[in-house]
């Protein structure tokens, strides 16, 4: 079998304001496209205000509550799912905004620059100081929904004191084991890889021996590496690829749902029906009706 090496995962670009490069939202539960891994140029806080759930971040689970505050580094390969009622805060922002500051203070973005290293992912809830970053992070919030005037110095100031406090407390030594990724920067951009593969060619029927070639490795190791980054095994996560363009297409075009599902790479109707209203909860009709 001759199949082209396929590009790593694109990079998504956050658009931002250059001016006033950050960006601040609440988000409730998880959308489709946050379920799939991605990763982007923008550095990124998330603080849970309810709710549980998890992410997956360069391979290792985090599952989070309401009052957890997670740091996502612009090259981290992630995905998240909710598992009850979650409402989120997300922040995301250019790290060339702080230029000015790494003159007097070179460390402001270690939380990020040392991630894995010096600091995780998910802060430690326990921390005496926590609550004093989720009071910062919605007084930041509060600050750029009201866009009052000089809101944009007390953002930059509210971030500024939020970074300044977790690379002084937050901090933990290699002697702590917390050094905590489980898949390295080699496996994970096999997993890229592999993963724009699926995405460019939904429809061939690939085999896991076929994806496990694309990146030289044993099949038995590559779905190790596969599951212990994405979560699921390669078949599944590809499953759950072609389930997502069905509802898509369901949504937005008139194909029929025969062909809809030999579009996304499924054989024949029944495994379709059966598979989506296992993912989903629904027939694939409903989704028909309710664009409809």
């Amino acid at each position: 079998m001759t199949h082209h090496r396929s590009p790593d995962i694109p990079r998504e670009k956050t658009n931002l304001d250059k001016r006033f490069p950050i960006f601040i939202e609440d988000t409730i539960g998880v959308d489709s496209g946050y379920q799939k891994l991605h990763w982007h140029d923008a550095l990124e806080i998330n603080l849970i205000k309810s709710g549980t759930g998890y992410y997956i971040i360069n391979g290792e689970t985090f599952e989070f509550r309401q009052g957890d505050i997670l740091l996502i580094n612009s090259n981290d390969l992630h995905c998240a799912y909710e598992t009850s009622d979650l409402v989120l805060q997300v922040i995301s922002f250019d790290g060339s905004w702080l230029t000015g500051t790494l003159r007097y203070d070179p460390e402001i973005l270690s939380p990020f620059k040392e991630m894995g290293v010096s600091f995780t992912n998910l802060l430690d809830r326990e921390h005496p100081r926590i609550g004093k970053l989720r009071s910062l992070l919605l007084e930041m919030q509060q600050e750029h929904a009201g866009a009052l005037r000089s809101h944009t110095s007390l953002v930059f100031a509210c971030l500024h004191q939020f970074l300044a406090y977790v690379n002084r407390d937050f901090r933990f030594s290699a002697a702590d084991g917390a050094s905590r990724s489980q898949v390295n920067a080699a496996q994970l951009d096999k997993v890229r890889l592999v993963i724009h593969a699926m995405e460019s060619d939904l429809v061939y029927p690939w085999t896991l021996n076929e994806l496990s070639e694309l990146v030289f490795l044993s099949p038995s190791r590559f779905c190790d590496i596969f599951r212990r980054t994405v979560g699921v095994p390669p078949q599944l996560y590809l499953i759950q690829l072609r389930l997502e363009k069905a509802v898509k297409l369901l949504g937005t075009t008139d194909l029929k749902i025969v062909d809809v599902a030999m579009e996304c790479g499924f054989r024949n109707l029944s495994n379709f029906n059966r598979l989506f209203n296992r993912h989903f909860g629904y027939a694939p009709r409903t989704v028909r009706q309710r664009s409809s």
